[in-house]
């Protein structure tokens, strides 16, 4: 059966990179003044000769976003259950090679992080584990699932990868999306950074989608780790990752993040920067691209990037988070898996996006359990 793969494998990374570079002033002022923009305008407006026009860009995504959206912003909030890892990923702080203590959270640890994330208003929660099958599989998941489905309206998960049986299982148990990062749609680089454990396979993490939209998810969340290679090509292929899906499962819904490689315990420095100007004229472009997407800010960019950004064509965004397992309530000392840029309180962030003429949206999707 088909996937994403047959449309990937038709790409070559290089010419692909290149390809962006060679748009010219006059493809960056076609796509802007089109009413619907496809792939190659998409190519235009993250290339070198869109720089100049990055105001005007902003511009246009903050009306497409307020015409689609409105003057909302949705919150939500990270929940680590492990920082336990099978695999040896170069960029993060729970690779299996980095000593750290490792722990994964029981029923009643997970209850008392859930307790704190309902005391500040949130609705709306992101699960996340390292990728060791045996500690946190599918069984793991689902009990935790089942455990905390009547206190959210909406439950998303960032875990290891699974099969299509499997994510049917967590759908019934009240899963409501899913993220999965390529990380790099470099397949050298990627295997350069995922040496061992069963991330290491390119081929199964890039079809992880297909067996998501085949089980019947209602969001699907794409994006890649910036720095890991040049932020233009890795964006193209998300886009194209993105459009293929909206063609083949056309009623999920679906989210970009952009994640910016951050500080951890055993560090990697960035191969490509990335830098501010870069990412907000990347944010506008998938927003000119495709008005419906949801796009995600998390707490990795700064106070001041992220204040900046929220009128520009973000959707959702996290606050207060901890990236460490019982980080909340019950352990809040231990190990991130990353370092947070913007440490403020859900009360300073909720604030802020008051100030800037936004309503903050709890919770606007709910399963109705019995």
């Amino acid at each position: 059966m088909s996937s994403f793969k047959d449309v990937f494998d038709k790409y070559n990374w290089e010419d692909t990179l290149q390809s962006i570079f060679d748009k010219s002033e006059s493809d960056v002022l076609h796509a802007l003044n089109k009413p619907k923009r496809d792939l190659e305008d998409f190519k235009a407006l993250i290339s070198p000769a869109a720089k100049p026009y990055l105001e005007q860009m902003a511009q246009l995504s903050q009306q497409l976003t307020k015409k689609r959206f409105g003057n909302t912003i949705q919150m939500y909030a990270p929940m680590y259950l492990s920082n336990e890892c099978q695999n040896i990923c170069t960029y993060c702080g729970f690779s299996m090679t980095n000593k750290i203590p490792r722990r994964t959270l029981t029923n009643p640890e997970i209850l008392k992080e859930v307790e704190f994330l309902k005391s500040k208003g949130y609705d709306h929660i992101l699960l996340v584990t390292g990728e060791a099958n045996k500690t946190v599989g599918v069984n793991y998941i689902d009990n935790a699932l089942q455990l905390i489905r009547s206190h959210f309206s909406n439950i998303t998960i960032e875990v290891q990868p699974l099969l299509q049986d499997e994510y049917e299982t967590l759908i019934d148990s009240g899963l409501y999306a899913v993220l999965v990062y390529q990380e790099t749609y470099h397949r050298d680089e990627y295997k350069k950074h995922h040496p061992k454990g069963k991330k290491s396979n390119f081929d199964f993490r890039l079809d992880t989608p297909d067996r998501l939209g085949k089980a019947g998810i209602h969001k699907i969340g794409l994006g890649a780790l910036f720095g890991l290679e040049d932020w233009r090509a890795d964006s193209f292929f998300t886009a194209l990752h993105l459009n293929y899906l909206q063609k083949t499962y056309w009623k999920t819904k679906y989210s970009i993040s952009f994640p910016r490689l951050r500080p951890h315990s055993g560090g990697l420095e960035p191969k490509v920067e990335m830098t501010d100007p870069d990412l907000v004229q990347l944010i506008c472009a998938f927003r000119l691209l495709d008005e419906d997407v949801e796009l995600s800010m998390s707490t990795r960019e700064s106070e001041v990037f992220r204040d900046n950004i929220v009128n520009l064509g973000i959707t959702s965004i996290s606050a207060e988070s901890k990236t460490n397992p019982g980080g909340y309530a019950v352990a809040p000392q231990s190990l991130e898996q990353f370092e947070i840029s913007d440490e403020r309180s859900t009360e300073a962030i909720t604030t802020m996006l008051k100030t800037k003429g936004l309503e903050v949206v709890w919770k606007d999707w709910a399963n109705n359990w019995e």
